[in-house]
């Protein structure tokens, strides 16, 4: 009987302590890491684009990964959502990810909405200092494709042709080939500071100059390296 006592105390003792620790903060930061690791898996698994969409990933600068791209409209529409931005360096090996948005609106005959997992494969050295460097446009400063689909590998290397950025989204389980024409690229200062524990935290800094690191992130690191 003592010796049931004495568990019975220990468990209550030990569920008391459990209950009274400070539950573990999930941030938007590593939720936005966590969807993109799914949004790359499932964008690169899709059996009609993963032959371009891996071709591309492994001739690219960087990518950035909105794991939801909300678009939606009552005559005047507009579209937006986070993401991250990683670059591969050296060896193929990916930086860690900084923080990003990326936005747009439009006026005209709209109604509905629409979530999207996107995946923005940057494919030149100017796309990728850019978007690091400046408050970018598709369209603008950058030249953006719509990622091919239904076309042989020539056709699509010659469609992306000259591109800064191919861009594939998928949505509701089917490609959908939305171009992002006027959509604006702007860095989340606050995001990335916070992630890093760290107020000098840039994304030069983190993507470029390989400065910060989080544990939490290579997960999301690892989903990349492993396309061939």
């Amino acid at each position: 009987m003592k010796k049931f006592a004495a568990f019975l105390l220990t468990t209550m003792t030990a569920a008391l302590f459990l209950w009274s620790m400070p539950a573990r903060a999930y941030t938007e930061q590593q939720e936005l890491i966590d969807k993109a690791v799914i949004s790359i898996d499932k964008i690169t698994a899709r059996e009609d684009i993963k032959d371009f969409v891996k071709r591309y990933i492994r001739q690219s600068k960087g990518v950035l990964v909105i794991p939801a791209l909300l678009k939606a409209g009552f005559f005047v529409g507009g579209e937006g959502g986070s993401g991250v931005l990683l670059a591969k360096g050296k060896g193929g090996q990916w930086s860690y990810p900084a923080f990003y948005t990326m936005g747009a609106a439009s006026i005209g005959l709209q109604f509905g909405g629409q979530v999207s997992e996107t995946m923005l494969i940057i494919m030149t050295a100017k796309g990728l200092n850019s978007i690091i460097d400046n408050k970018v446009t598709l369209g603008g400063e950058l030249n953006a494709a719509v990622g091919p689909y239904g076309v042989g590998v020539e056709g699509a290397t010659s469609t992306a042709l000259g591109a800064d950025i191919i861009t594939y989204s998928i949505g509701k389980g089917a490609f959908i080939g939305t171009a992002l024409e006027g959509a604006v690229i702007e860095k989340r200062d606050k995001l990335n500071r916070k992630y890093y524990n760290d107020p000098s935290a840039t994304p030069e800094g983190i993507v470029l100059e390989g400065r910060f690191r989080n544990p939490k992130a290579d997960r999301l690191r690892n989903a990349l390296s492993k396309i061939k």
